[in-house]
């Protein structure tokens, strides 16, 4: 071969390489199954294709579960539990032998990407940490031997108690009692560039310290700012403030290139008379604004436009969980497959799991219109403004510009009133959509004025739920968009080595 299309075939590599590297952040579910009244595997893979979920985490290698998702193209992280962690770090062949009868028979048509050798085990009662590392290494050198150890990373996940500081976010620091078990963890991540995997729930933040931990900041719901004094960054939620704790707790040990990947988060609809904020609105307000957080893709405040890959607790109810109430309630589905609450999968708009085929959802009879509120006080008013109008409300604000339709009246209860509108309508209207922080206000009275149009519901932004076209929890990009994204990338690689080719020619 010439050197010509040595050229033509490296760069072509090198051009496939770079499309295939921008994924986009996205968000999976987690399938656990500690519960005895739950469908079978093969329910809940049809129920997962049938929401156009992409990403499911499983607890364990389950091999029900895993030939019930062949085929389906969604991609599973397995686990390892603590209680298999002392076989798997003691002899290479324990890990061998569970690639090749629990895994092997299965991939590729499974598709599974991730591995995750233990569970928080600095919460374990028992002292399994010292276990991890040499467990994942065994997993890992089983994957090398099979020719894997490049399309299945291999991680542990951890739980927010594994840091001894997390606010400010900048003084994020790991606990020195783990110090022997994460120097070598982290060590392991950076040299196969696995990912961090951490499990947040700004719930028990609020849940234990509601007097420090304001409701709406749990819930990204906050129009004010928490400044981190060290760096000068502004927090609007504990989540971002969470996931910043722990880049820099992983900056501050000099692991600049560890990515964090979030293996839980969620809500739990229903508690103890003692949780009262766990409640159907609540994990819904809180399931919606993640997801609309995650595929926007602004990252966190340290962390901009950085991709986030999250994974929400949890599919189901599980009835077989001790403790509190709160802990049997963190499902998006009742064991008979019914929705426990509409959720918005897709950041836009809101989707009712159970709707009938071809049902159109609109606001009913009653047309609704949301305004803030006349009593607000102008700095509220203002963040409002400047969170609806920004990447993370994503509202179109040009109208109320100098010059332009709703400029006029020139203040911020009528500029507000606009942009709170335009966000409550293109999330479908719901009570939680008009929020604001308590200063937008619902009303029935159409605000259009001269030539400033208020948008509804009912005229331009009716939504249709089926089969086909029901949004799901999938990557920043939806079907569509993929298709589309694959049919550029073809383009731009044929006319790519087009001009590769007439260059060799020449």
């Amino acid at each position: 071969m010439s050197r010509g299309f040595w050229f033509i075939l490296t760069s072509a590599s090198l051009f496939l390489l770079l499309l295939d590297c921008c994924h986009g952040s996205f968000v999976g579910i987690c399938y656990g199954r500690n519960a005895d009244d739950l469908p079978s595997p093969d329910k809940v893979a049809q129920l997962v294709q049938d929401h156009k979920i992409k990403y499911v985490r499983i607890y364990d290698s389950n091999i029900q579960v895993l030939k019930a998702f062949t085929n389906t193209g969604v991609e599973l992280m397995i686990g390892i539990p603590n209680l298999d962690l002392l076989p798997f770090s003691q002899f290479q062949t324990n890990a061998d032998t569970w690639l090749r009868n629990n895994i092997l028979p299965y991939y590729p048509a499974t598709k599974i990407t991730y591995i995750t050798v233990g569970a928080e085990v600095t919460e374990s009662p028992e002292n399994v940490s010292a276990l991890v590392v040499p467990a994942m290494t065994n997993v890992l050198t089983a994957l090398k031997k099979a020719g894997l150890h490049k399309k299945i990373k291999v991680s542990s996940t951890h739980s927010l108690g594994v840091l001894s500081r997390s606010f400010p976010p900048s003084a994020g620091a790991f606990d020195s009692r783990h110090a022997r078990f994460l120097k070598p963890l982290l060590e392991f991540l950076a040299e196969n560039q696995s990912p961090f995997m951490i499990d947040l729930y700004p719930y028990y933040a609020f849940r234990d310290s509601p007097n420090k931990v304001p409701l709406d900041y749990a819930l990204f719901e906050s129009s004010s700012e928490v400044i981190d004094p060290n760096t000068g960054l502004l927090y609007t939620n504990m989540f971002d403030a969470q996931i910043d704790a722990i880049y820099f707790a992983l900056m501050a040990l000099n692991f600049r290139t560890i990515k964090v990947m979030v293996t839980e988060t969620g809500w739990p609809s229903k508690g103890s008379p003692k949780e009262t904020a766990a409640t159907p609105d609540n994990a819904q307000t809180y399931n919606t604004n993640l997801i609309r957080h995650i595929i926007n893709e602004t990252g966190t405040p340290a962390k901009p436009d950085e991709e986030l890959d999250v994974y929400v607790f949890s599919l189901f109810n599980e009835n077989r969980k001790p403790g509190l109430e709160s802990e049997r309630n963190w499902g998006l589905f009742y064991p008979d497959q019914t929705s426990v609450y509409s959720l918005d999968f897709t950041g836009r708009s809101p989707v009712d799991m159970n709707a009938d085929a071809n049902a159109t959802r609109s606001n009913g009879t009653t047309t609704t219109w949301c305004i803030a509120s006349s009593k607000a006080t102008q700095m509220d008013l203002q963040n409002a403004i400047n969170w609806a109008c920004g990447t993370s409300g994503n509202v179109d604000c040009t109208a109320i510009q100098p010059s332009q339709p709703c400029f006029q009246p020139d203040n911020l209860v009528s500029h507000a009133s606009y942009a709170f509108n335009s966000y409550y309508q293109q999330n479908g209207a719901s009570d939680v959509a008009c929020s604001f922080g308590g200063t937008g206000v619902i009303v029935d009275k159409d605000p259009t004025y001269d030539d400033c149009i208020y948008t509804r519901t009912g005229n331009n932004q009716t939504m249709t739920s089926n089969n086909n076209t029901t949004a799901a929890i999938t990557s920043s990009r939806s079907s569509s968009s993929k298709q589309v994204y694959s049919s550029i990338s073809s383009a731009l690689l044929l006319t790519f080595l087009l001009f590769l080719f007439d260059l060799e020619r020449a």
